[in-house]
């Protein structure tokens, strides 16, 4: 059974006259109610992605992932990514394993370095450091799921000499997933240590990311891990609507200010229609379209990369119209996962 889900950056609407907390309130308000139907029409996982910019108020997952633990019941709850790297990892733990409480036992973690960089001169690292960072935080923040009283030295963080480190969570041990992009290097590292992988394809053709996870498997299976334990997620952009018409002209607006924004920051060309439609293709990377094709999409991605445990859509919230939100993810629940898994 493949696990379906959303993932979002609860992206909310800048540039207008109303007051940014009045905003707030109401995206939040909104994204509450979208994990609320999330839960009730039956997808696995709900994620949200930290990120430190003026159109996300997400900047601290683990909150409105316990807002949300409290109204929800089945539904597993993480982040999308935690950026790791310009975060404390006791912090981190401490936070997810409250959020384990709340929830029951549903909390999950995905931590990665991030694709922006923000939070870095934020929280005072240097970016010279950026994957040194990572790497040390990980393996502390692995060896607090494994050991209340930790022994640890590092050089970007104070040590630890047996502190205690609590709450602990409800599960025995906190899902932690390690987030990856296009960088061969990261995969390696995932398989290494044995963690489950979720990998970020938003663009491009995912038969591409093959040969990086076949990489995962292989250091995985080196390393003495079980092939079951190294399991993939996907996390991709999509939308569902009653037509696959009608689910491309919702999404390409407020996507296309997305990406075009984005694009100028970092010097890309905008992005046009014709580009986001093929995207769309059979082989693009979008899962857009009435709930057959978008059904038909991930059992591609499915085969095509070797069996996945699971893909969550990032469905551009905010912008786009509260109701289309709601009945995208209804779709999802309804349609898409009964399709997929049937």
């Amino acid at each position: 059974m493949m696990q379906i889900g959303i993932d979002s950056f609860v992206e909310t609407v800048t540039g207008t006259n109303r007051p940014e907390g009045e905003l707030g309130v109401q995206r939040v308000r909104e994204l509450l109610e979208e994990v609320e139907l999330a839960d009730r029409v039956g997808l696995d996982v709900y994620g949200i992605g930290e990120h430190h910019r003026e159109e996300y108020i997400a900047s601290s997952p683990a909150i409105l992932l316990a807002a949300a633990a409290a109204r929800t019941k089945n539904i597993r709850l993480t982040s999308a990514v935690t950026v790791l790297s310009s975060d404390d990892p006791v912090r981190v733990f401490q936070d997810f394993a409250t959020v384990d409480l709340i929830s029951a036992g549903r909390a999950e973690i995905v931590v990665g370095r991030g694709s922006f960089i923000e939070s870095y001169p934020l929280f005072g690292y240097d970016l010279q450091h950026y994957d040194e960072l990572f790497a040390e935080k990980l393996d502390l923040l692995l060896k607090l799921r494994e050991e209340t009283r930790v022994q640890w030295e590092g050089k970007h963080r104070p040590s630890l000499t047996g502190q205690g480190v609590w709450p602990r969570p409800a599960q025995d041990v906190l899902p932690i997933r390690l987030g990856v992009g296009g960088t061969p290097a990261s995969f390696v590292r995932a398989g290494i240590l044995g963690l489950p992988l979720t990998v970020a394809i938003i663009g491009g053709e995912p038969h591409r990311f093959r040969p990086m996870i076949d990489l995962y498997r292989q250091a995985g299976l080196r390393a003495g891990h079980a092939p079951e334990t190294l399991d993939v997620a996907i996390h991709g952009i999509g939308f569902v609507a009653d037509t696959t018409e009608q689910a491309a002209d919702d999404l390409w607006p407020y996507l296309s200010m997305a990406f075009t924004r984005i694009g100028r920051e970092r010097g890309w060309p905008p992005t046009t229609r014709a580009a986001y439609d093929a995207q769309r293709s059979e082989q693009g990377a979008y899962f857009i379209g009435d709930p057959e094709t978008v059904a038909k999409k991930m059992r591609y991605v499915d085969e095509v990369l070797g069996g996945v445990s699971r893909i969550t859509l990032m469905l551009s919230g905010g912008p786009l119209p509260h109701a289309k939100m709601l009945r995208t993810i209804e779709m999802l629940g309804t349609q898409v996962r009964p399709l997929v898994n049937g």
